[in-house]
């Protein structure tokens, strides 16, 4: 009866780190270049650089975010 509390937000308890690393190892660099067109996803891609500019560029990280909660909504269906 006693049930835990559950955010409706996919985004809660995620870092910015851990939704990188979920959303390159299901689409690849090269596929989220094409879903987000920004050069650090598209021009030697690597972690630290993407997770730099993500954190200074707040609509780039929307971007990222939405596609995030995109992925995890294809993988329920």
């Amino acid at each position: 009866m006693d049930e835990k509390r559950r955010s409706k937000d996919p985004l809660e308890g995620k870092t910015l780190e851990m939704i990188l690393n979920e959303l390159v190892a299901h689409y690849g660099w090269e596929d989220m270049g094409r879903a987000v067109p920004i050069n650090c996803f598209m021009s030697n891609p690597s972690f630290a650089s993407s997770l730099k500019f993500l954190r200074r560029t707040p609509w780039a990280r929307a971007k990222v975010e939405d596609l995030y909660r995109e992925m995890l909504e294809t993988k329920e269906d």
